[in-house]
């Protein structure tokens, strides 16, 4: 969003101030504005549940199109998380990876992701003990 405000306001500094430029200022600042409120809206409506039988990731892939995945907890070979730098580690967030005999499941901008992934692998190891007994 910064750069496009920087960037809208370009011409305003290189020619004439005028009312050309302003307007000029203003759609591309409306765009970056607009364009953080559709990324913000991926964002908050793509969700991931972890329950005691199965993981779900929901992630909405436009305003039109979303995508289900459901994993069964007894599928799970391995589980793994990192955060991206010392910004996702000053904001909390970060990448689950979760493997599975049919493929990966990468869960991406997750709060918390030490957490979740202590969550995930309890749920794990509580389901392999009830189903070995």
């Amino acid at each position: 969003m910064i750069f496009m405000i920087i960037l809208g306001s370009l011409p305003y500094i290189i020619w004439d101030q005028s009312a050309k430029m302003i307007f000029v200022w203003v759609v591309v600042g409306l765009g970056g504005v607009l364009g953080y409120g559709y990324s913000l809206l991926l964002w908050y409506f793509s969700f991931y549940m972890i329950t005691n039988q199965r993981l779900r990731q929901t992630r909405q892939k436009s305003l039109f199109k979303k995508t289900v995945v459901d994993l069964d907890l007894d599928n799970i070979q391995s589980v793994s998380f990192g955060v991206p730098g010392m910004i996702g580690a000053m904001l909390d967030y970060g990448t689950i990876l979760v493997q599975t005999g049919a493929g990966d499941l990468v869960m991406s901008m997750v709060a918390h992701p030490e957490t979740v992934y202590n969550e995930l692998q309890n749920a794990a190891h509580e389901l392999r003990a009830t189903e070995e007994e």
